[in-house]
C-alpha cells in the first residue's frame, strides 16, 4: 500500500488552519483564484468557500443540501460547491464540525471574489454578503483571453488597488506595501514548491497522482502567503524526490501515463484512484492542480504580477491558449492519452463543450475520452458507465504504445 507520510502533516496543518477561525480578529472570505496575499496582508484571517464545496463534494454531504438552494429558486445546473454551500448554511449543518469542530462557517467581515473562474462566485458570494450584511468586493478581469496585453493587467491591478480603502477601514490596519510584498514572496515561494511537488510526477513510475494531489493541494489553496505552507510543500517535496529515489509509486507497473482534465469528481477520488491501479495506470497530471502554479508572481511588483497571475490562469484562457498549454503539458509529462472531465454544472471548466478534444486529437494523434460527472453533484455521475469507458480507454492507449 503506497501512502505518504506528509499526509499525517497535511491534516494537523488544515486543523490549525480551521482552528484559528475561533480567534481571528477579522475574517475575510475569498474566492480560492483571487487576491488572498492582499487580504493577509491587512492581518485578516482568509477563508474560502470553495474549499468548504471541495469538502461537502468530498464526505458525499452535498446531495443532502442541493435540494435546499433549489428551493431558493436557483437552477439545479449552476456550480454545486454554490448550491451544496449554501444549502449547508440553509441547513446549518457543516463537514467543519466533525473535522475541525467549527460550529460553522467563519462570519466573515468582508467579502471578496474575482470573476476570473465563472460568473457563480459573483452570485455566491453576494448571497452572503446580503446574509451577513457586510462589504463585498468585486473583480472583473477580462475573460477567455489569449495572449494577457499589459492593457488587461493594469485594468485588474486597478481594481485591486481600489480594495484599500475598503480593507483599511474593515480591518483597523493601514496598508503596508512592504508587507504585501513579503505576503506575496511567500505565495511565490510556496508556487514554486507547489509546481516543483508536481513536477515530480513527470518519473516513471510516478510518485504522485492527479489523486493525491488534489489533497495535497490543500495548503496552496487557503495558506499560500503563510510560512507553514511553505515548511509543510519542502517537507512534501522531499518526501516525493525520495520516493524517486527508492522507485516508489502507487502503480506496481505504470503501463499508460494519462492526463486529467477538468475539475475532481469529490465523492469518487477514492473510487477512481483504486480504479487506476487496478488497470496499472497512472493519472499523472491535469490543468485543475496546476491552477495554483503562479509563475509570474514577483514580490518587487505586487500589484502588476499578482494581476497578472490571477488573470492567465488555465480557466480564463481562449480555447487556443489552452490548446497550447495542453499541449505543453503532455509533451512534459509524457502524456499517453487525456480524460476529459464534462462536468455538468462547472460549464467553466469543463474543456470539452466546443471540440477541444477532437481538435486535439487530430493536430497531436494523442487519445482523448470525455467521461460526465461533476463536482459534487453525484446525481450527474454514472459510476458504471464511467468505469466501462475508463477501463476500455486505458486498453486502447496500450494498444496504441504497441502500434506505435
Amino acid at each position: 500500500m503506497y501512502n505518504l507520510d506528509s499526509t499525517k502533516l497535511l491534516k494537523n496543518l488544515m486543523k490549525d488552519y480551521f482552528t484559528d477561525f475561533q480567534h481571528a480578529k477579522k475574517i475575510a472570505w475569498c474566492t480560492s483564484v483571487g487576491p488572498a496575499e492582499l487580504l493577509r496582508a491587512f492581518g485578516f484571517q482568509v477563508y474560502f468557500p470553495e474549499n468548504h464545496g471541495a469538502l461537502l463534494g468530498a464526505t458525499r454531504m452535498a446531495g443532502d443540501y442541493i435540494p435546499s438552494t433549489i428551493n431558493l429558486g436557483y437552477s439545479g445546473d449552476v456550480c454545486s460547491y454554490l448550491t451544496s454551500d449554501i444549502g449547508a448554511y440553509l441547513n446549518k449543518q457543516t463537514p467543519l464540525l466533525q473535522h475541525y469542530g467549527l460550529a460553522g462557517i467563519p462570519k466573515p467581515d468582508l467579502i471578496v471574489y474575482n470573476t476570473n473562474q465563472c460568473r457563480e462566485v459573483q452570485e455566491w458570494f453576494n448571497y452572503y454578503a446580503t446574509e451577513f450584511k457586510c462589504p463585498v468586493i468585486g473583480i472583473f478581469p477580462p475573460r477567455h483571453i489569449d495572449e494577457i496585453t499589459k492593457a488587461e493587467i493594469q485594468v485588474v491591478s486597478e481594481q485591486f488597488k481600489a480594495m484599500i480603502p475598503v480593507c483599511e477601514q474593515i480591518s483597523g490596519n493601514k496598508f503596508d506595501l512592504d508587507l504585501f510584498k513579503s505576503t506575496l514572496g511567500l505565495s511565490k515561494q510556496a508556487a514554486t514548491l507547489w509546481k516543483d511537488v508536481l513536477a515530480t510526477a513527470k518519473n516513471s513510475p510516478s510518485p504522485l497522482s492527479f489523486f493525491d494531489a488534489t489533497i495535497h493541494m490543500g495548503p496552496i489553496v487557503v495558506l499560500r502567503g503563510t510560512v507553514s505552507a511553505n515548511h509543510y510543500y519542502q517537507n512534501l517535496l522531499n518526501e516525493l524526490n525520495e520516493n524517486v529515489r527508492n522507485k516508489r509509486s502507487m502503480v506496481k507497473e505504470e503501463n499508460s501515463r494519462i492526463f486529467w482534465d477538468g475539475m475532481p469528481i469529490w465523492g469518487k477520488l477514492r473510487t477512481l484512484s483504486d480504479l487506476f491501479i487496478q488497470n496499472n495506470s497512472s493519472v499523472v497530471a491535469s490543468t485543475y492542480c496546476n491552477s495554483w502554479v503562479f509563475d509570474s508572481f514577483d514580490e518587487n511588483d505586487p500589484f502588476t504580477s499578482s494581476a497578472k497571475a490571477y488573470t492567465e490562469i488555465f480557466i480564463n484562457r481562449s480555447e487556443g491558449a489552452k490548446m497550447r498549454i495542453l499541449k505543453e503539458m503532455v509533451d512534459e509529462f509524457r502524456i499517453d492519452g487525456i480524460l476529459f472531465h464534462d462536468a455538468k454544472t462547472c460549464f467553466n471548466n469543463s474543456n470539452s463543450r466546443f471540440g477541444l478534444p477532437l481538435r486535439f486529437y487530430k493536430e497531436f494523434g494523442i487519445p482523448v475520452l470525455v467521461i460526465e460527472g461533476d463536482l459534487c453533484d453525484l446525481r450527474f455521475y454514472s459510476e458504471g458507465q464511467s468505469t466501462t469507458k475508463i477501463e476500455t480507454f486505458i486498453e486502447q492507449l496500450e494498444m496504441h504504445k504497441v502500434m506505435n
